[in-house]
């Protein structure tokens, strides 16, 4: 339980680098160097400030400066970034399955938050979720090279296909992801997650109303699936499998 929850806060605190980074990375602003401070009066942040999640509720989300509003988006990123740590080792525990899958759900998450703001997908995060994937088949033995390689094609090329055939489909960068992405699970949770990516941005569509000729940042959606089935996966479907007789 001590394990986990520390997990949680470590998630927590790694959420806020990542949102921040994701920030400035669409402000073509550097994340290494500089210090955090308040988007509206760029006052400099001080520690107690930057508590993840405890820091905007106490300041009740404004700035302790200027008194400006402080997007939500901070803490929500922070707290998604700490259910998925902490499931992490939950899940697989005292095993290097767990550091990859912070590392996987770590990328994921900027990845999501780049997308939400640019409508793309950067190369370079894709990118550095291959050798996490590569590593995968070492951490994960019972997914055979097989199954990975089917992983890699089986939803990645049916998206180029539309892509190609159908204007604004899905972007490049989706279809790459995806590829990675199924690689990383192995093709019977690639299908799962691009079910879930699916399913989630069908019921984001109807409660925004998005018209049906309007584009959507779909990689949030990839992204949330693919840590979905790469922590529950094969336990879902095994159960489905088994409600079934099959």
């Amino acid at each position: 339980m001590f394990m986990i929850v520390f997990s949680a806060v470590l998630g927590a605190c790694f959420g806020s680098f990542i949102n921040a980074a994701a920030l400035r990375y669409v402000k073509k602003e550097s994340f290494i160097t500089g210090r955090s401070k308040c988007p509206h009066c760029d006052k400099v942040l001080r520690w107690f400030e930057l508590v993840p999640v405890v820091s905007w509720l106490v300041l009740r989300g404004r700035c302790r400066g200027c008194r400006a509003k402080i997007s939500p988006r901070y803490p929500l990123a922070e707290a998604f970034f700490a259910l998925p740590a902490a499931l992490c080792f939950y899940t697989f525990g005292w095993s290097w399955m767990t550091l990859l899958a912070f590392g996987v759900c770590g990328i994921l998450l900027a990845i999501a938050l780049i997308d939400l703001d640019t409508m793309e997908i950067p190369n370079g995060l894709v990118i550095a979720l291959i050798p996490l994937a590569a590593a995968a088949v070492w951490a994960q033995p019972d997914i055979t090279l097989l199954r990975r390689g089917i992983g890699l094609l089986v939803v990645s090329v049916p998206m180029l296909l539309l892509a190609l055939i159908i204007s604004g489909a899905f972007g490049g960068g989706d279809v790459k992801l995806m590829a990675v992405c199924g690689f990383l699970l192995g093709w019977q949770n690639t299908l799962f997650a691009f079910f879930l990516a699916l399913a989630g941005g069908v019921v984001y569509s109807l409660i925004k109303k998005v018209d049906r000729k309007a584009q959507i940042p779909f990689g949030p959606f990839l992204c949330a699936g693919t840590a979905a089935a790469m922590l529950y996966g094969s336990e879902i479907l095994s159960a489905y499998w088994e409600l079934l007789g099959l």
